[in-house]
């Protein structure tokens, strides 16, 4: 990846009714390029609609991919990678950071109905997450890694040289997660 290589990271902020997102467009060497906002609704269906929109409203050619933190923000509104590469005809990478049994039974749980089969088919739509290392030491913290539109070994390296210093998740989402919980306190939502 050269230096260059622009890269927006998408992360989410919710308060009561509204989950603020942020999107920073950041170089592979660390700078911050861009920002932008948007927002989607706490519980909703509106996540995938508003990271295209984010990504429009960006306008920006030059980005070479999108690494969202998470696929299920604002309560369970669970981003679709495949319709986001398909509009924005970039790969997509979704960056977790714990690991898990998967959101099929937490979101049966919590939707009943039409609201749940269609949480449930954009959830069960997804790759494969996949556990990728992000030190040199055994001890470092590992992440987990879904990726369309691309290999997933080149996500990998992609989640690893984006991962700047031993920090705890890759430099664009850092920076989005800053600019989404910034967004949503300029816009008031204390939540």
């Amino acid at each position: 990846m050269k230096p260059g290589s622009r890269s927006l990271g998408i992360a989410f902020s919710d308060g009561p009714e509204r989950s603020r997102l942020g999107g920073a467009l950041v170089r592979a060497d660390g700078r911050v390029d861009d920002l932008v906002g948007a927002t989607c609704t706490v519980g909703g269906t509106d996540a995938t609609a508003a990271t295209i929109d984010l990504f429009e409203t960006l306008d920006r050619e030059d980005v070479r991919r999108l690494v969202i933190a998470g696929i299920a923000p604002a309560w369970f509104n669970v981003v679709d990678l495949r319709a986001v590469h398909r509009a924005v005809d970039r790969p997509v990478l979704s960056v977790s950071y714990e690991p898990s049994p998967g959101l099929e039974s937490a979101i049966r749980e919590a939707f009943d109905g039409e609201e749940g089969r269609e949480r449930q088919s954009i959830y069960r739509s997804l790759p494969e997450r996949r556990r990728v290392s992000t030190s040199s030491s055994e001890d470092g913290p590992d992440r987990f890694v879904r990726a369309v539109g691309v290999e997933p070994d080149r996500a990998e390296e992609i989640v690893r040289r984006l991962t700047i210093d031993g920090a705890d998740r890759p430099e664009p989402v850092r920076v989005a997660k800053r600019a989404a919980r910034a967004f949503r306190r300029f816009a008031g939502d204390s939540g």
